[in-house]
């Protein structure tokens, strides 16, 4: 046990949690959560908010990090609860396999991208949460729930949880053969190009994403990955824009070294995919990020009122990213039910200074049916978010379920389950 009062990755929360526990066994964890009269599981700490907040007893997973399994019948991987993305897909295309997709960052833990519905990039691309096929985890009452995707009609509730139902020290993924991709980024390219052709854009290649501070008329940097066994068809010139010739970093020039190679070069879906490289601290650190998303069809009105209010935005803003993600039937996905287009702000720490300007963000994009990110920061209503996600009761009747007591239910969780 550690005492703890730590702090999330970016340092703009301080954890409540008095004691942090590092169990090596399930039973440990089990032994842990009967123990404690509050309990939540701290993950990579890359949330930016109160999500993972706990006044008692903190367990982090992280000395619980094994493969379990590697099923090539079924192409599925089992692994323990405190592996991070990196870590597994470092293993997973030595062994000739591969995820479908990863975040920005392969430094987060799998199982808390999981719980917050974290995602990737692409048209035709799930946010990470749908390549999970089953779950292990310890309930509120100390009990190991095992539940998989072939058998039990809750599961798409139990997948996107907020920790809400427990502590998974497992989990099992999709998998597939490994594959190599090309990134190639191109500058500057006019906004009435991305109004006139979001579509096509979006479906050049297998993951793109736009990056802008709003400070002028144009998307500085659209970063285009490219699946190598496919025909690359793009030019030096790309619906205004102009191919880079050298690395770059969407959040600064000092940063460049910590990007994923460009210019081209082809490499393994886990060099390529992530913005960040593992070996590199990320992004800034010194920053609080939000992120919303609308549904597909609502991008461009969507991307327009946000464009209104450039002039607040762009001094507090390292950058912000715009990409898509096909809908799922996950609860409480951001993505649940619709295809997707998500907007990310990288903020300046300037918390005091940012919080007006989120409002009005939240504000002009209330009539797209905004759904936040369950892990950034934001101030829409509890009853306001509820609505947006039509099985929220029937989450609500889960949670009442695995954990009668409330031990997983911080103050961020009791604001929406009471």
């Amino acid at each position: 046990m550690i005492e703890a009062h730590q702090k999330n990755w970016a340092g703009n929360i301080t954890y409540q949690a008095t004691e942090r526990h590092f169990p090596t066994t399930t039973e440990q964890a089990q032994q842990l959560v009967r123990d404690s009269k509050m309990v939540k599981a701290v993950g990579s700490r890359h949330s930016f908010n109160t999500v993972a907040d706990c006044s008692d007893t903190h367990i982090s997973l992280q000395q619980m990090k094994d493969v379990v399994k590697l099923d090539t019948d079924n192409n599925t991987v089992t692994v323990q609860g405190g592996i991070t993305y990196g870590e597994l897909s470092i293993y997973l295309h030595a062994n000739g396999y591969a995820l479908h997709n990863l975040a920005s960052l392969p430094h987060i833990s799998v199982v808390g991208a999981v719980m917050t519905g974290t995602h990737g990039s692409g048209e035709a691309n799930g946010n990470l949460s749908t390549a999970v096929s089953a779950l292990e985890f310890v309930n509120g009452t100390g009990d190991v729930v095992q539940v998989s995707r072939a058998d039990t009609e809750h599961f798409d509730g139990m997948v996107v949880s907020l920790g809400a139902l427990g502590i998974v020290t497992q989990i099992t993924l999709d998998i597939q053969p490994t594959y190599d991709v090309r990134q190639d980024v191109y500058l500057n390219m006019p906004f009435e190009q991305v109004y006139a052709n979001f579509d096509a854009i979006q479906s050049s290649a297998y993951s793109v994403s736009l990056f802008t501070r709003w400070e002028d008329d144009t998307v500085s940097q659209v970063w285009v990955k490219s699946k190598a066994d496919t025909d690359f068809t793009l030019g030096d010139g790309f619906y205004g824009a102009s191919r880079s010739p050298m690395q770059v970093s969407p959040v600064g020039e000092d940063l460049i070294g910590n990007t994923t190679e460009q210019l081209g070069a082809i490499g393994a879906w886990h060099d390529r995919l992530p913005h960040f490289r593992m070996e590199f601290t990320p992004s800034h650190g010194d920053e609080i990020q939000a992120e919303y998303f609308v549904p597909r069809e609502q991008a461009i009105p969507a991307m327009q009122a946000i464009n209104s209010l450039h002039a607040e935005i762009t001094p507090l803003l390292h950058v912000t990213e715009i990409r898509t993600m096909t809908g799922d039937t996950l609860w409480l996905s951001p993505a649940y039910g619709r295809d997707s287009v998500a907007f990310h702000f990288t903020w300046k720490p300037m918390w005091e200074e940012l919080q007006p300007v989120l409002t009005k963000i939240q504000s002009v994009l209330a009539p797209y049916a905004v759904r936040p990110h369950w892990g950034k920061v934001y101030s829409i209503s509890a009853e306001d978010v509820i609505a947006q996600y039509p099985r929220f009761e029937d989450f609500q009747q889960l949670v009442a379920e695995h954990d009668p007591h409330g031990k997983f239910r911080n103050p961020f969780l009791m604001n929406y389950l009471g």
